[in-house]
């Protein structure tokens, strides 16, 4: 019989907690160690659903998938007056991160999820990984999974110079109820992924389910994303300073974007984007902007430790694949450990070089989709070099 490892999972959103419960599935004892001290609420409110982001809702007989992300059957692009210039049937998924996170979090249960629990460093023996939480309590482990996102504690302790890279653009984000648009704006936007190309960007605009998980098309939400340069210094500095003074380095949350900014972003909304889009960027009461950051790795495991997510490769949005990229993560380490009858340090060893080599051509991939469209200008509607996709475009 196998002997499977406790494990400690680092980070209680989408990748932690699909680490967790395919390897607690698999036999081993999981506990979650997320650093918040109340509930995770949104983040990044819309997401593309890969196969590996909805696997579990899949396989699990507890959920399904049907009732987290939707179907849309079109890819189009507008022209900044709103005329169609390019349509093509695409059938691509979306969700929002809430929708999934509640499925996962509510298949995995309260009772080894822990809040506030701080993972401020680790040390590790041949015998197993011991955890020091900031409250000065310790935990043992077999295996430590780091899915501590973008701003992994882990990275910078395990690699401390793979830091961040500042891609040049920030991401506005904005969403409204479905019910709230013009009906001709509800016409254009309820079926597509829509996207239109932009002066040094480009914005996309896709339904999402509601907030309570409605997908039914009226009381679904819009969800906007716009790209938008800003020089590195004086100008992304000032974005990113809040209502309180205070400069903060990955995102403003709702209600922290300063009027000022908000004004000026409307303005250009006015004057560049298609109607049916610039209406979900007006009705939004406080949009909010996420920095976008590279992140690469040179390696994904250190022994009995392991990085996945965000928490090893930051990639760039445009494939729609940053959350797949982490639960896939998941599902290949379940399948190493699986194959070394549990033995943590041979799985791990047999899971890096894959991982590894997977994140750095996404990474790659973003960064060309992201440069073409904020700084080289080749972005053209339809060109399936740009399609969605966490193993390369339409995979």
């Amino acid at each position: 019989m196998n002997s499977w490892p406790h494990v400690g999972v680092v980070g209680g959103s989408l990748g932690g907690l699909t680490a967790a419960l395919v390897l607690r599935d698999l036999g081993c004892e999981v506990d979650v160690f997320e650093r918040s001290s109340t509930a995770l609420k949104a983040r990044g409110a819309g997401i593309a659903t890969h196969p590996s982001t909805t696997r579990y809702f899949e396989e699990s007989s507890e959920l399904d998938a049907s009732l987290v992300e939707i179907e849309l059957p079109w890819l189009q692009f507008l022209s900044a007056s709103g005329e169609l210039v390019y349509q093509e049937r695409m059938n691509y998924r979306f969700s929002s991160w809430t929708t999934v996170y509640r499925g996962l979090k509510g298949a995995f249960g309260d009772r080894r999820y822990h809040l506030d629990s701080e993972v401020v460093d680790f040390e590790q023996d041949a015998r197993g990984v011991t955890v020091r939480f900031a409250d000065g309590s310790t935990r043992t482990l077999d295996l430590l999974v780091c899915a501590d996102g973008i701003s992994s504690t882990a990275r910078m302790k395990l690699l401390p110079g793979a830091g961040t890279r500042y891609a040049g653009y920030v991401a506005w984000r904005a969403m409204i109820p479905e019910s709230d648009l013009e009906p001709a704006s509800f016409e254009v936007l309820r079926d597509g992924l829509t996207y239109c190309v932009l002066p040094d960007g480009h914005v996309l605009v896709y339904p999402i389910p509601g907030l309570e998980g409605d997908l039914e098309p009226g009381r679904r939400l819009a969800n906007l994303v716009c790209y938008h340069n800003y020089a590195e210094g004086d100008e992304i500095d000032d974005l990113m300073t809040d209502r309180s003074g205070e400069r903060q380095a990955l995102s403003l949350p709702p209600g922290a974007v300063r009027d000022e900014h908000v004004a000026r972003f409307r303005e250009f909304a006015s004057e560049h984007m298609p109607p049916a889009m610039a209406e979900v960027f007006f009705k939004t009461s406080e949009p909010f902007v996420q920095v976008i950051y590279d992140i690469d790795v040179a390696r994904m495991v250190f022994g009995r430790i392991a990085l996945i997510g965000d928490a090893a490769f930051a990639v760039r949005p445009h494939a729609g694949a940053g959350t797949a990229k982490a639960c896939e993560d998941a599902w290949t380490l379940r399948d190493a450990l699986r194959d070394a009858d549990g033995d943590p340090v041979a799985a791990l060893a047999r899971w890096e070089p894959g991982q590894l080599a997977l994140g750095r051509r996404l990474l790659e991939r973003t960064r060309e989709m992201g440069d073409r469209s904020q700084f080289h200008h080749t972005w053209v509607p339809g060109d399936p070099s740009l399609r969605l996709g966490l193993y390369g475009p339409g995979r």
